[in-house]
């Protein structure tokens, strides 16, 4: 064979392999760069999610809730009052009955959930902002109203302030029939609504709110109460507050953080989002095997030295990391700035989807990015290192 002709030949051979090889270290490092972006987005959704459901939810509870831990209600002596009433940082402590209720208006019906509040209620200012109809008030003189959800509205087609047609409320008691008159097993009070809320559809399309003296006279529940909802004073640290209130009512009760109220939904989210984030854990590994594949063709180069493949990952690693964290960090300060993805309803508290970036959300991903590119490129750093020393011999 002619010998010049076999170099030329070999030559533009291996100069087709290294472009070829140069294109799959760069579709690795779109790779890696994609999927970082996308693992950053996800996780800061959650956590806009997160703060989304606290702002909501924090709108409607109290800052801070007891309860009975065993039982439905508890009785309210005057003993347990001045306990709380005497606690330094308490500045609001609304007494509460709360159960199940059957509401007729007109000729339309809903089960819905009867809050009976003491007059301090509106006191807590909670209410404040979430009036969208009528006016925010529970009595005048010795004459009781009530606050409907928006959605309870809606479906009933309820017309407010109006004492033509006040609201309906049944309530079943917890007796037994004695006679043919079935009237005798439930108890039944008119009221007129005279404001609607919207906070959450979950409250919105189930509660009405009206005084406690009202549901106490519906319920037949003397002194009883089923929470208390306490506001801290402003300079007071709300930890400390519900830790003295849980020494000074003992283990019969149940003192709780606005986050412990939602324990469940929040435990939820926080799953989902693990999750979420080993799933696109996994699919990073899965783009990652390009890397793989990339970093055995340059191993098997006999000409390789470990220097130039240690350079060839470090370019995968980094290029492809930093540049999903700044693509993943640009898409995140859009959606705030923007809100190019919208909530998709017309109802939505807020226009755009919540987002919310947290630097260890970042550097989380970073190091998890990291161990992958490396734990991937162990075994063709092995292969480039044995290339190395068979060609010293």
């Amino acid at each position: 064979m002619n010998l010049p002709f076999f170099i030329a030949k070999r030559y533009l051979f291996s100069k087709r392999k290294k472009n070829f090889i140069n294109i799959i270290s760069w579709l690795s490092v779109v790779v890696v760069a994609f999927i970082t972006a996308a693992l950053v987005i996800v996780l800061s959704v959650f956590n806009g999610l997160g703060d989304l459901l606290r702002t909501l939810n924090n709108s409607f509870d109290p800052e801070i809730k007891i309860e009975a831990v065993e039982g439905k209600t508890f009785f309210m002596t005057d003993s347990l009052r001045q306990k709380i009433q005497g606690i330094e940082g308490v500045a609001v402590a609304t007494e509460v009955l709360e159960d199940y209720a059957y509401l007729r208006y007109r000729d339309a019906n809903q089960i819905i959930t009867l809050k009976g509040v003491s007059e301090n209620f509106l006191d807590q200012g909670r209410m404040n902002s979430s009036i969208v109809s009528g006016k925010l008030t529970l009595s005048e003189g010795d004459v009781d109203y009530a606050l409907i959800g928006s959605g309870i509205e809606y479906n009933l087609s309820v017309v407010v302030n109006d004492p033509m047609f006040p609201l309906q409320l049944y309530y079943i008691k917890n007796t037994k029939l004695t006679g043919l008159d079935p009237s005798k097993l439930y108890a039944k009070r008119n009221i007129v609504p005279v404001g609607v809320f919207r906070i959450v559809q979950n409250f919105d399309d189930n509660y009405v709110i009206v005084p406690l003296r009202f549901a106490e006279d519906l319920m037949d529940a003397n002194n009883k109460r089923t929470s208390l909802e306490i506001k801290a004073k402003p300079e007071v640290d709300q930890a400390k507050l519900q830790q003295v209130l849980k020494e000074t009512l003992g283990p019969a009760f149940a003192v709780l953080n606005q986050e412990e109220q939602h324990k469940d939904l929040y435990r939820l989210l926080r799953m989902e989002k693990l999750f979420t984030f080993l799933a696109f854990t996994l699919l990073l590994g899965i783009g990652a095997i390009n890397i793989f594949f990339s970093l055995m063709m340059l191993a098997l180069e006999a000409a390789l030295i470990r220097r130039m493949f240690i350079s060839e990952v470090a370019v995968i690693a980094t290029l492809g990391t930093l540049s999903g964290l700044l693509l993943g960090g640009l898409i995140c300060w859009l959606q705030m700035q923007y809100g190019l993805v919208s909530m998709g309803m017309e109802s939505a508290v807020m226009e755009g989807y919540p987002i919310k970036p947290i630097l260890s959300d970042f550097v989380l991903t970073l190091v998890v990015v990291a161990l992958i590119t490396l734990l991937i490129s162990l075994r063709p750093a092995q292969l480039a290192a044995r290339s190395a020393q068979v060609q010293h011999l």
